[in-house]
């Protein structure tokens, strides 16, 4: 009886999932080194500028009230210290009461983090770390729900669309698989999520344009990295010690921060997803490439056969190569079938009957023989 042999050793070969691991990991390893390269050939001109002008500030003012640099210093480590705790020079609102704590643990959640408040005791650092774990964990799920209600909003919309141009009979065929016909592609929704990101994004700048002073350009800067929670924490929201209308701001800045963390984040997921796509169109290619070099040689390294029978008289090529063209001629045998076997092909027009593995009869020579003379003892002529 016949046993299945089952091995348990690991398999050399990554699977598809891995591949894309590996080779998405690798892309993104080039895209941070192609983004480090052209950001700091922008920025590291400017930071060089400034720490020379503050250098030459920092001298004038200690030449010009008669203090020391060391001493200068050591102030502005006490200002960077009451700055960190929340302190301004020019005064700001407060930033634990409890509209500042409600936006504080807004930018908790949502993982936009602007630092800009920030836990100073030891006991609000431990709680934090319990509180965002939960708090991150399920606005992370409220957004996934969010995309799943976009996604289905979008298949009603598609269906309702093709129901007002469709009949009732060509309604009840598709039935059946309506589910999948409304179903819309990943590009139709990475186009309207990314129109809804951008609609939120203009709205969201022009009304902070209008209360904290901002350009739109900056206010459209300060969206996307807030959006996208990245909270650089250059520009933050509702600092300014008086706004108009102060509470309908405060509750607006809410939902336009939830609503555009939310449409950003479903809009990233639908482009990770074209991402995917492109990856295996990529890993396809390659395979595909490999293959066709991997058939290419050994194309080139197959035997070359000759055939030729008692009725017709012709050599005929079996692989429909040219290099031995030329070698074609027409000559009387009994044998029915004679096959040579060539080390490498060569250059058109080269004869390779010396380099041959087995013993044959060049055309050239066979001229100068007697036709007749030659006969095979066998049906096969085999050299050894």
């Amino acid at each position: 009886m016949k046993k299945d042999c089952v091995c348990c050793c690991p398999s050399l070969i990554p699977s598809r999932e891995t591949t894309h691991f590996y080779v998405l990991g690798l892309l993104i390893a080039l895209y941070m080194l192609a983004g480090a390269a052209v950001f700091s050939s922008l920025e590291r001109p400017a930071e060089i500028q400034a720490h020379q002008l503050w250098e030459k500030r920092l001298t004038d003012f200690s030449h010009e009230h008669k203090i020391s640099c060391e001493d200068l210093k050591n102030l502005l480590l006490h200002y960077e210290e009451a700055r960190t705790a929340g302190i301004r020079i020019d005064q700001g609102r407060a930033l634990w009461d409890i509209s500042g704590a409600f936006y504080f643990v807004g930018t908790v959640v949502s993982t936009i983090g602007f630092g800009m408040t920030a836990p100073s005791t030891v006991t609000g650092k431990v709680l934090l770390v319990f509180y965002g774990l939960l708090g991150c964990s399920a606005t992370i799920l409220f957004f996934n729900l969010f995309l799943e209600r976009v996604l289905t909003l979008l298949s009603l919309q598609k269906f309702w669309c093709h129901r007002r141009r469709s009949t009732h009979r060509e309604l009840e065929r598709s039935a059946g698989d309506r589910h999948e016909e409304w179903k819309p592609s990943v590009y139709q929704i990475t186009l309207i999520l990314f129109a809804a990101v951008l609609l939120v994004a203009c709205g969201a700048a022009s009304l902070y344009s209008a209360m904290e002073g901002w350009t739109f350009l900056e206010s459209l800067y300060f969206c996307f990295v807030a959006f996208s929670t990245v909270g650089f924490g250059d520009f933050v929201s509702s600092q300014r010690a008086q706004h108009e209308d102060i509470r309908v701001y405060q509750v607006a800045n809410c939902l336009l921060m939830l609503l555009g963390v939310c449409c950003t984040y479903s809009l990233f997921n639908a482009i990770s997803v074209i991402i995917k796509q492109g990856l295996n169109w990529l890993l396809k290619t390659l395979a595909w490439v490999y293959m066709g070099i991997r058939h290419f040689r050994l194309q080139l390294k197959r035997p070359f056969k000759l055939h030729f029978t008692d009725s017709e008289q012709t050599v005929r090529c079996s692989e429909n190569d040219t290099l031995h063209k030329q070698q074609v001629q027409t000559f009387s045998s009994s044998a029915h079938s004679l096959l040579w076997h060539f080390c490498a092909p060569s250059a058109i027009g080269k004869c390779l009957c010396d380099e041959a593995t087995v013993k044959t009869v060049c055309h050239r020579s066979y001229d100068r023989m007697t036709q007749g003379e030659r006969k095979c003892e066998n049906n096969v002529v085999s050299v050894q």
